[in-house]
């Protein structure tokens, strides 16, 4: 069979490398051609166009190279027409991959969505056209199905891909140790203009807990200058490259930004505390136009609240200090989130997401 596989970001490389995989095994001719990264390429798709290239986020960088985006989604589609698939994988990515999906449905080509986009934080009408141009979609957060039945649009839960690739992880040696004191990781995120904000409250807790090291883990977007100028001051403060699930392996706590970061440490076993704190303007639309009743993805999962999130004008040294402390000190609010993490783990973990996913799709391509 032909599969395109369309992904867009780093997190869409890694989840698609996985699938590429296990479509092979699974269709050991499997011809596949894709939009991606280096591990894509990998695991054995022939990649168009890098997603260092497609990777523009927020909503001034997207109006600023609104051409280039449009022009991306015209040779993306001449390339797909050109190729002739007997099935069009789309991997996240909602703002490209959904004008693929209305285009591609309309040319008769069969869609599968891999990792559903989150239409049940905002702008919830948009189910309505993936309804209509997407034939299945995957979900990776078991809540995802309960909400599009309410819409009339049943999809398959295949489970989230971030189990397989965190236990792989767990069962690798350990890495030498990478500081002789306790550690607390740090994970500040990667737009600068936000942790530039976050980060030195974050890491007021240096000098309340001097008999720990804290790491900070640095994003690429993120350069050596600009992260020093925050951490420089701080003596039990150091950073790491590329080490993430290193240091969340060594971790006896963490600070750690929102997004697909919180529900990484969690699947570490890592007591953490979300921290976030942006733009007031930009958080004040959030706040109108996001319907979640928390940020963290460990708290959504388990719709209630498992691990403390310190938002906005909550997120003070004297909070943090508090919330850390019991983490460290006190047994029983540890003892609480390791049992609310189990949980966490099964919920997520009953299936292998991108065995399953493949599956799916190889299924339907042979229909």
């Amino acid at each position: 069979m032909k599969y395109y596989i369309i992904a867009g970001e780093a997190s869409g490389d890694l989840h698609g490398s996985n699938l590429v995989k296990q479509l092979r095994q699974l269709d050991t001719s499997a011809d596949i051609r894709s939009w991606g990264g280096d591990l894509m390429e990998a695991a054995g798709a022939h990649v168009v166009k890098h997603y260092k290239e497609l990777a523009f986020m927020g909503f001034v960088e997207v109006v600023m190279n609104l051409r280039t985006i449009l022009r991306n989604i015209d040779i993306c589609k001449k390339d797909i027409a050109a190729y002739q698939p007997d099935v069009l994988v789309l991997v996240d990515y909602p703002g490209f991959n959904m004008r693929i999906a209305e285009w591609g449905k309309q040319q008769g080509y069969k869609i599968v969505y891999y990792i559903s986009p989150q239409v049940w934080a905002w702008k919830e009408n948009r189910v309505k056209k993936l309804k209509q141009s997407v034939d299945k979609m995957l979900c990776i957060l078991p809540f995802e199905k309960a909400f599009y039945h309410k819409w009339n649009y049943e999809v398959e839960y295949v489970g989230h891909p971030l189990v397989e690739v965190i236990k792989a992880a767990k069962e690798q040696p350990a890495d030498a140790p990478l500081s002789d004191k306790p550690v607390i990781a740090v994970l500040p995120g990667s737009r600068k203009q936000e942790v530039s904000v976050k980060l030195p409250i974050m890491l007021t807790m240096a000098k309340h807990f001097p008999e720990y090291q804290f790491i900070v883990a640095q994003a690429p977007s993120l350069d050596d200058h600009f992260l020093e100028g925050l951490t420089g001051q701080h003596p039990n403060v150091s950073m790491v490259k590329g080490q993430t699930y290193n240091l969340l392996r060594q971790a006896k706590a963490a600070l750690v930004t929102s997004g697909t970061a919180t529900l990484e440490t969690a699947l570490f076993g890592v007591p953490e505390v979300v921290c976030y704190k942006g733009n007031p303007i930009s958080y004040f639309f959030a706040k109108h136009l996001i319907k979640v009743k928390y940020i963290s993805l460990v708290n959504l999962v388990m719709d209630k609240l498992v691990v403390k999130e310190l938002i906005q004008h909550d997120l003070t040294e004297e909070n943090l200090l508090k919330e850390l402390t019991a983490l460290l000190k006190d047994d029983a609010a540890r003892s609480r989130v390791m049992k609310d993490y189990a949980e966490l783990w099964h919920k997520l973990g009953e299936k292998d997401a991108s065995r399953r996913a493949a599956e799916v799709i190889y299924e339907y391509a042979i229909s």
